[in-house]
């Protein structure tokens, strides 16, 4: 899908080494059972923001950085030095003195790069902490134990999220609260809001008013003026080609665009999605409307609650409705899926395991695509958002690096956040000591207890309760006990991508 949005992206730096800073810590994992609807709050929109910044500096090879030091000796301390290497000591002495641009263990930090690097895209300094106070820092966080594989350093994406489907922990990211434009992710979003109103045997028929309003060249599955689909047909036009035709009409059943935006903001609020502006429902390239690799996975996690959401989601290919032949009957044409990991391409094969979610292109967003896969008992969802080497399924190649990844570290890295849960069961996240970067919501907390960003995740609602610590939310006193909550992926879900005919 193309976009007349599109702005001039920076050049990638010329030279930078990445180093690992450090590592450690320890993880959780653990069974799952059973599934139930999410419901929403009836919450006021949000205030609309403007656009996002763009970009990230990439992990390319280059200029070697200088050591982090835990002390930099003083005046007091430090001998003199000789006249001739007076500046080199001066020239290294500010280099100790610069902070990395990841702090904490298990990081990643970049350096070097010059005027050059200084023209990039950066995340910006302050980003939402909803998740944990890692999760708001800019660059890789990841939290190795012994053994643990190194992530990759190929992925060039701007921001990326690798999470566990079930218990929402946070397994590694980078920027994961930079915001930028979403592109076709967010119709993970649009479906979640709106995908439970109407039974999939629910018939239509087009009005012409219906598919005005899309964006310049927006992605299409066919639909026609004046005939009539099921609601199950235009949800397999919105997965299997993210038609924003598709979307479209939903909307007009749904009371149409601007209500449906309206809605979909407030579902998005419930979610503590705080990252999220909607402008569009479709995710079409629009001043002000971005998200996030974090707000994208919680949307894949929300809307796979839903056995419909599952079933399109994790459909490879389908007959859609065509128009009417010379003997009156309504013909038929198939449609596949344009998630790549789950259909394949030329220089792409299915990613093993692959059960969704949910892709995207503009000009403005780049590539954006959202998953979820299993491998063996585990099940993770990763997010990349704008890869910055511009080759065909780049986005698909990376996000399945990172699944190979995710599943090979899998026991063996402590979590650097996790994947909060809704308004409904856990209150405002930015009100729990997250310092939140977008909207009147996203203000640093007010007054509660810092310790609630690193709790595990203790919401319910659409997902059963598993407890691994034991027992109920307790607090006694100013001590609070949390439970790690799971929410599983059904065994729909399970069984992978699905061939319709």
């Amino acid at each position: 899908m193309a976009s007349s949005m599109g702005g001039a992206v920076g050049k990638r730096a010329a030279g930078a080494r990445i180093r690992r800073v450090a590592g450690g810590g320890t993880g959780a994992a653990g069974t799952f059972a059973g599934v139930s609807m999410m419901s929403s709050s009836p919450l006021p929109p949000p205030a609309p923001r403007g656009a996002s910044r763009r970009g990230a500096a990439s992990n390319v090879p280059g200029a070697r950085t200088a050591p982090a030091a835990s002390h930099v000796p003083g005046p007091r301390t430090a001998p003199p030095a000789p006249r001739g290497r007076r500046a080199v000591s001066v020239f290294v002495l500010s280099a100790l003195l610069v902070p990395p641009v990841v702090a904490g263990g298990g990081a990643y930090a970049a350096d070097g790069g010059g005027e050059e690097r200084a023209k990039e895209p950066v995340p910006p300094a302050v980003m939402s902490r909803v998740g944990g106070e890692r999760l708001g820092v800019p660059g890789v966080q990841v939290q190795l134990k012994d053994g643990a594989p190194k992530v990759p350093r190929d992925i060039t994406a701007r921001s990326w999220i690798v999470s566990d489907a079930e218990t929402g922990e946070v397994l590694a990211a980078k920027n994961p609260h930079w915001q930028l434009p979403p592109a076709s992710t967010l119709k993970m979003l649009f479906a979640d809001t709106v995908l439970p109103k109407f039974p999939k045997g629910e018939k239509y028929t087009v009005k012409p008013a219906d598919l005005q309003g899309m964006g310049e060249g927006s992605s299409l599955v066919g639909i026609k003026e004046n005939l009539t689909y099921t609601v199950h047909d235009l949800w397999l036009g919105v997965f299997l080609r993210s038609g924003n035709d598709a979307v479209h009409t939903l909307s007009a059943m749904n009371g149409g665009t601007a209500a449906t935006v309206a809605e979909m903001r407030q579902r998005a609020k419930d979610l503590n999605a705080v990252d999220t502006h909607v402008v569009t429902p479709d995710g079409y390239d629009a001043p002000g409307q971005v998200s996030s690799a974090y707000d994208l996975s919680l949307f894949a996690r929300a809307g796979l609650q839903n056995a419909d959401f599952r079933e399109y989601c994790s459909t490879a290919n389908a007959q859609f409705p065509g128009d009417k032949g010379k003997n009156g009957k309504r013909e038929s044409f198939g449609i596949q899926n344009t998630n790549r990991l789950l259909s394949g391409d030329y220089d792409i094969k299915p990613y093993p395991g692959i059960a969704g979610v949910k892709n995207g292109s503009t000009t403005n967003a780049g590539s954006t695509f959202t998953g979820v896969a299993q491998r063996g008992e585990r099940k993770l969802l990763v997010t990349v958002m704008n890869p910055e080497k511009k080759e065909h399924n780049e986005a698909y190649k990376e996000t399945a690096a990172l699944f190979d990844w995710g599943f090979s570290a899998a026991g063996k890295v402590a979590p650097v956040g996790r994947l909060v849960g809704p308004r409904s069961e856990e209150g405002d996240a930015t009100a729990a000591g997250h310092h939140g970067a977008a909207g009147d919501d996203a203000k640093p907390g007010k007054g509660q207890d810092p310790s609630a960003l690193n709790a595990t995740d203790t919401s319910s609602g659409a997902w059963t309760a598993v407890g691994v610590a034991g027992g109920a939310l307790v607090v006694v006193g100013a001590v609070a006990l949390f439970v790690r909550r799971r929410r599983p992926l059904p065994e729909a879900v399970r069984r992978g991508s699905r061939r319709r005919r």
